[in-house]
């Protein structure tokens, strides 16, 4: 079975920049208008969520679908805010690729985030398959590779955490 792909398109930012549209024009993903239409059960990749994103997230995903919330980061603590609907997660510490956030922590595209989550459950070509649509796409999987492939390796969301605390006291020293 193949993962459903969803993308709350909040509709503020440039289309031609938007990763939401682009996997939407390249079938990889389906665009909702409103935040009603996420469905039950459905995971919901919201990062103001305080539960961390892990492998125990496949089967809600197989089920119902995953969900990526598309806004621009300057209004995005009311998009995420106001997001309830669907098991909420966070995704853990990984670094943008795209061309507006290039090596910023956390600040990932909606393409980036639906990859990495796709990625860490155990989807990794399909992960794969949704970064080939953007030339610096590629560049995503091999920037994070490591850091995904460790949160893929965990079982539970507190697993995802104590790995990520890991790594963030890693680079710190």
């Amino acid at each position: 079975m193949e993962p459903r792909i969803l993308i709350y398109h909040a509709a503020q930012c440039d289309p031609k920049k938007c990763t939401g549209i682009r996997l939407s024009r390249m079938n990889r993903g389906k665009i909702l208008k409103t935040m009603n239409q996420i469905p039950r059960g459905a995971v919901v990749l919201n990062p103001v969520s305080e539960v961390a994103f892990s492998p125990a997230d496949r089967e809600p995903i197989l089920k119902a679908a995953l969900v990526g919330l598309d806004c621009s980061w300057k209004q995005a603590e009311t998009i995420f805010s106001n997001s309830k609907l669907g098991d909420q997660r966070a995704l853990p510490y990984l670094l943008a690729a795209n061309p507006i956030n290039t090596y910023k922590p956390i600040k990932l595209s909606t393409a980036e985030a639906i990859a990495a989550a796709l990625y860490i459950a155990g989807f990794k070509e399909e992960a794969e398959e949704t970064m080939s649509v953007f030339k610096w796409g590629p560049s995503f999987i091999t920037l994070n590779r490591e850091l995904l492939d460790a949160y893929a390796e965990c079982a539970s969301s507190t697993e995802v955490v104590k790995v990520q605390k890991e790594i963030m006291d890693s680079q710190t020293r």
